[in-house]
């Protein structure tokens, strides 16, 4: 199994310092959205997606005008997970599985372009995105995102435990589904056996490495963790957890926004290859 980090959507935040810990407070702040691509004998499968074509073609529309003018999105095509597919020597439909953390609209606006993918997630999130009812889920789940009827594939808790945390076994490629709710009501991580050691997409669940390596997190992320939680309790509670994880040394684990972590896993992983464009399976 080959893990491709790639960095699906940079967005640039007014903040600096208060969200990097780093430049001055005016100036504007880094964050990513870390995916990833994974070649398995079972097609390619694709954690979260980022933010997409159309996203790039109309943000307002499928971002969210609050969304677009907080996050500053860098709005390239060439970031998008389509673009970052073909690079690598692959067409869209070679990706036949998509799982996913949540369902905000920076880790799904590129659904639209595999349309052909299952669509993997956690029953809890999928329902709280039908079904809202919070202010801040009205809010946070644009139905533009997923008009064109993906192929959901609903999971449900249950399966073997996995370091302590309850799993959502069954998944393609042996991947696991981690419920790490708090962030969101079916907010989950991802969990991979790289053959070499588990890493753990964590999504949402923290947003900054130092809240895994001593608790610390810069004022302005924990302020907007706390705006655009579902459940606090449970958050901090999943944090708590993901850091004594961390202390083992058997995971490797990162969030979805950090640019630290991602050019971490980037600097140790394998080298992309690179091929003709093909489809898996011709």
């Amino acid at each position: 199994m080959r893990v491709h980090h790639l960095n699906c959507g940079t967005m640039y935040p007014f903040g600096g310092r208060i969200l990097n810990e780093s430049g001055d407070r005016l100036a504007s702040a880094r964050l990513v959205c870390h995916c990833l691509l994974i070649e398995s004998d079972e097609g390619l499968i694709l954690v979260d997606t980022g933010i997409g074509t159309q996203a790039v073609a109309r943000p307002k529309e499928i971002l969210g005008r609050s969304f677009a003018a907080m996050t500053r999105p860098r709005l390239d095509l060439g970031e998008t997970a389509v673009r970052q597919v073909a690079a690598l020597g692959y067409a869209a439909a070679d990706v036949r599985h998509i799982v996913l953390t949540h369902l905000d609209v920076d880790h799904t606006s590129g659904l639209t372009d595999f349309p052909d993918a299952e669509v993997h997630v956690h029953v809890a999130e999928l329902e709280a995105a039908r079904r809202p009812v919070t202010l801040l889920e009205r809010e946070r789940y644009r139905t533009a995102v997923w008009s064109h009827r993906p192929r959901w594939v609903e999971h449900h808790p249950g399966g073997e435990r996995w370091h302590g945390f309850e799993s959502v076994r069954g998944l393609p490629g042996g991947l696991l589904l981690i419920p790490l709710t708090g962030h969101t009501r079916g907010h989950a991580g991802v969990a991979v056996d790289t053959g070499d050691g588990w890493l753990l997409h964590a999504g949402d669940a923290y947003f900054h490495h130092r809240q895994i390596e001593s608790g610390a997190c810069p004022p302005g992320l924990r302020v907007f963790q706390s705006l655009v939680q579902a459940d606090r309790t449970t958050r901090l509670h999943n944090v708590g957890r993901l850091r004594e994880l961390a202390r083992t040394g058997d995971v490797t684990m990162f969030s979805a926004h950090d640019p630290v972590e991602l050019e971490r896993r980037k600097a140790t992983a394998q080298e992309p290859s690179r091929r003709p464009s093909r489809r898996l399976g011709s």
